[in-house]
């Protein structure tokens, strides 16, 4: 259930915990019999018309209790609705573009995916229920929810995921980049440049510190400071992806990747306008500020553009390089603890937990393996939680990047991904040669993985741009007059 290329579990997986745990909080306030009073005030407490639908006030008052109760840092009142608002918006308008897609769920769905909730939580569905009431919730609010999630996430996947194309082409440079690379002992390889006005791919990595808008100014200042920090020194003699692996390891929430290459078009345009004059081996002028955050680029590569074809290779080295066998890769062998997201268990209680096993592990009083076997929520629990051999992209990005940072033996701080908490230690690392056919594996996941986060942005953007909305009251609470 780990390996990413099992998309569909790991999508069923990510929807079931986010409703189990969302079932917890969401709905607390809500009441099984309202008043008249109430009606009228919902009526008039709507916060913004979304084409024919609406985003009320409570709604966001919802969310902000949801978010309080989990003891999330916020920032002041008024940028924390405006932010929330906006994520209701968006929810509205894929709900609203699925319905029209002809996108259901059936009762009979529903159903089975509440009773395998209920079973990963080792529950029966009349105790799940019992559970749910115990939040303050209702059952038909709770079904109601996990079937609008279901939803959007069949939605999002079909117009996003399954519309994502890959050629023959494109595995084949990339496969070819990674054996020049290999040939040349990781030492960038610079190709030859496009002639003036002539199409061209550039090769962009980043380094990425967030910031969301909804974060406070401190912390705003203090991501923009270190972004800064981190130009500084990527202007020195340094491998940019080494800086940025260090820089994840002081700082898990800061990412590193490289963009591979891309025509102009296909890059976020406030990355091509940063880069737009800068040449291959060099750091963008200035740190990129977007609404998800601060971005330190460097251009790797600039090339002309070879419509269909992979790049001519102009020696015999490089012709031996771009056979697919020579492709060598660093596999890991891990094991870990993983505690599910569900209702009942908050984040807190989910860190608390793991990094008291971590510190009985550091301590040796404990063995990981015995604890994976008697804690573990998952299906390596009876081997102890061990994964077997993992190469790059089988696993989810969380989980891969953490366990990268660590030294055979080491044990890592509580992670978490899709799935849940985790509880991570390294037991063996080896260089290992992909066969052909995981070669190509590989170089699919590796570019589906760079086109998929565009392409969502992209999407997410225009399906704002192309709705109807109305903004009317999104700063009073739902029981203040307008």
């Amino acid at each position: 259930m780990m390996r990413r290329n099992r998309f569909n579990q790991a999508l069923a997986a990510m929807i079931l915990a986010g409703a189990a745990v969302l079932s917890q909080f969401a709905f607390a306030q809500d009441s099984s019999k309202p008043s008249s009073d109430s009606k009228i005030r919902n009526i008039d407490g709507v916060a913004a018309v979304v084409n024919t639908g609406y985003v009320t006030r409570k709604e966001i008052d919802d969310r902000i209790a949801a978010l309080q109760k989990q003891g999330t840092k916020l920032p002041d009142a008024v940028t924390l609705r405006k932010t929330i608002l906006e994520r209701l918006i968006i929810e509205k308008i894929q709900l609203q573009n699925a319905e029209q897609e002809g996108v259901v769920v059936t009762n009979k769905e529903l159903d089975k995916i509440i009773a395998d909730i209920a079973a990963k939580n080792k529950l029966t569905v009349a105790e799940l229920k019992v559970k749910i009431a115990a939040t303050g919730s209702s059952y038909e609010r709770y079904r109601q929810m996990l079937r609008d999630d279901v939803v959007i996430s069949r939605y999002r996947e079909r117009e996003v995921e399954g519309k994502i194309k890959i050629s023959d082409a494109e595995v084949d440079n990339f496969i070819a980049d990674r054996n020049r690379a290999v040939v040349g002992g990781g030492k960038p390889v610079r190709s030859t440049p496009a002639a003036k006005g002539e199409p061209e791919e550039i090769d962009v990595a980043q380094i990425f510190i967030p910031a969301d808008a909804a974060a406070g100014a401190g912390a705003q200042a203090e991501a923009k400071k270190k972004a800064e920090s981190l130009l500084r020194e990527a202007r020195g003699d340094v491998d940019f992806l080494q800086l940025g692996a260090m820089a994840a390891k002081d700082n898990p929430k800061i990412k590193f990747q490289e963009l591979g290459y891309r025509t102009p078009d296909r890059l976020p345009q406030l990355f091509y306008e940063a880069v737009r004059n800068t040449g291959g081996g060099q750091v963008a002028n200035a740190v990129v500020k977007s609404p998800a955050g601060y971005h330190v680029l460097k251009v790797l590569d600039r090339r002309a553009l070879v419509a269909g074809a992979p790049e001519p290779q102009q020696a015999a080295p490089q012709d031996t390089a771009s056979t697919p066998q020579n492709i060598m890769v660093t596999q890991t062998l891990s094991r870990h603890i993983l505690l599910r997201s569900r209702a009942g268990l908050t984040d807190q209680d989910a860190e608390r937990r793991l990094a008291g096993y971590r510190d009985q592990v550091r301590a040796k009083t404990a063995d990981f393996g015995e604890l994976a076997k008697k804690y573990s929520e998952d299906g390596s629990a009876a081997n102890g939680g061990n994964l077997g051999w993992m190469g790059p992209g089988d696993l989810v990005p969380e989980f891969d990047q953490a366990m990268n940072r660590l030294q055979i033996g080491e044990v890592s701080n509580p992670v978490k991904t899709e799935f849940g908490w985790h509880l991570i230690q390294v037991l063996e690392r080896r260089e290992a040669q992909l066969t052909v056919e995981k070669q190509r594996q590989f170089a699919r996941a590796a570019i589906r993985e760079r086109k998929f986060e565009q392409a969502y942005q992209d999407w997410l953007r225009e399906l704002r741009d192309t709705a109807t909305v109305k903004i009317i009251n999104a700063d009073d609470p739902a029981a203040s007059p307008r």
